[in-house]
């Protein structure tokens, strides 16, 4: 049932018989212990397809472009792509990954904002038209080398947090916006559309209102100019919850039923990624090292005393140069949970830091959470570990590969996925469906794992 990220070919464990996500977890770390106690990753593509129905349930009017660099596995693509949703590229690795799922070039964006003319020309040859674009360098490129491109405008918009040291602005600023669009009319370049940059999650839904009624302005800029405006990408921000999404449409879908009614036969799309693959994944690790520490940092020079309560660092096998990337930017790690069933609840906690294995001071995953006392050998559970954890390692510290993806889907889903018509001849071709069990010996041993 070992499906490999990187693989063209992968299983996919069906969950029967009261089967959960738990117990091949279970199975996969009895599995572990007896070899080599590597991370490695369980993915639920039922979650993919749930979170596609919250979508379509709570915006409707949207269609949704899969943000290829959130995870690019290919099972995730494959299934997306069943589901009918678009595809955001940055690169020409994610073109071609994209591609070889057989999604049509019209239903690509080449979205990078500074791109390589060899990527430049790799999309015209292979009929990618619609591009991204924000300044004119990068317009004059284009002009050269992709002259059947289709633009979208990006237009920067406002942050939702601008007290927040890692909001970036991108796009072109509103007041340069007709200046951009009358240089693409001279250079024979035709803009379709807009889109607003929103990438990190978004709660505030004022910044989206903002963004449509911007978008606004530019396409009567561009229809002015000459250009027929078709396009309106809202961006990303999509954090996952069903709640942003209510409240996102209830704010954004009366001001696109204003500014672009139906009659004005302007396509809305947005670009979810973190919302569909972050829950979807669950990251396992295994505790390589453990060290008793002060709990006040500026007193690491005087011993413990006998009544004071320590604190513990506990390196793991995989760090912020590898699966736990994002960590680098902006996103906050939540704590996890330790695979230990056995547990009283009554047992004592203490402030813990969890780090890579790097020995890298920037490689701290966790910098506070509350655990039991655990063992070198001990199981953490990272859930919600679906977005910016499944690249090529950053830097590797060990000769260990990059942790392999073991997919399941419930065959529940799987029924659904059928009866909605996903599963046919032509999607889903990569899909090798293995049906999961676990006998009584692997079951018990899987609920007593040796330190």
């Amino acid at each position: 049932m070992k499906g490999i990220a990187d693989e063209p070919q992968y299983s996919v464990g069906l969950l029967e018989g009261g089967m959960a996500l738990c117990d091949v977890i279970d199975n996969h770390i009895y599995e572990q212990t007896l070899s080599e106690k590597n991370a490695f990753f369980v993915a639920d593509l039922g979650v993919i397809m749930r979170q596609h129905v919250r979508w379509r349930t709570h915006m409707s009017q949207i269609r949704p472009y899969y943000a290829v660099r959130c995870n690019s596995s290919p099972a995730v693509i494959e299934v997306l792509a069943a589901l009918g949703t678009g595809f955001i590229c940055t690169n020409k690795s994610e073109l071609e990954l994209v591609q070889s799922h057989g999604i049509p070039s019209e239903d690509i964006i080449y979205s990078g904002v500074c791109k390589q003319v060899s990527q430049i020309k790799y999309a015209a040859k292979n009929g990618i038209d619609l591009l991204v674009c924000d300044n004119e360098a990068e317009l004059r490129k284009i002009s050269r080398c992709h002259p059947n491109a289709k633009l979208l405008l990006q237009v920067s918009t406002e942050a939702s947090n601008p007290d927040d040291d890692m909001s970036m602005t991108f796009g072109c600023s509103l007041k340069d916006c007709r200046h951009l669009l009358e240089s693409a009319k001279e250079l024979g370049v035709q803009v379709v559309g807009v889109r607003s940059h929103i990438s990190t999650s978004c709660d505030d839904d004022q910044v989206y209102v903002h963004a449509v009624s911007d978008a606004r302005c530019v396409f009567d800029m561009g229809e002015e100019i000459g250009f027929s405006m078709k396009i309106l990408d809202i961006g990303g921000g999509f954090s996952g919850s069903e709640a942003q999404l209510e409240l996102i449409n209830t704010a954004v879908m009366s001001m696109v039923d204003l500014y672009f009614p139906p009659s004005s036969g302007v396509s809305i799309i947005a670009e979810p990624g973190n919302f569909f693959v972050s829950s979807a994944f669950t990251l396992a690790v295994n505790v390589i090292s453990k060290e008793v520490v002060a709990r006040d940092p500026q007193d690491q020079e005087h011993d413990l005393s006998p009544n004071e309560e320590p604190a513990f660092q506990y390196t793991m096998n995989e760090g912020v140069y590898g699966s736990f990337a994002s960590k680098l930017s902006e996103t906050l790690i939540s704590a996890p949970t330790v695979h230990k069933q056995n547990t009283s609840l009554d047992v004592p906690v203490f402030s813990s830091s969890l780090w890579g294995p790097s020995g890298d001071d920037l490689d701290q995953v966790v910098e506070h959470c509350l655990l039991p006392e655990l063992n070198i050998g001990d199981w953490l559970m990272f859930t919600h570990a679906g977005s910016y954890s499944l690249g090529q390692p950053l830097c590797s510290s060990t000769d260990s590969p990059p942790p392999p993806v073991y997919y399941v889907i419930s065959s529940r889903d799987w029924f659904e996925m059928q009866d909605t018509g996903v599963t046919n001849e032509t999607t889903l071709k990569n899909f090798s469906l293995v049906p999961y069990f676990l006998n009584s010996c692997q079951k018990e041993a899987a609920l007593s794992v040796p330190a």
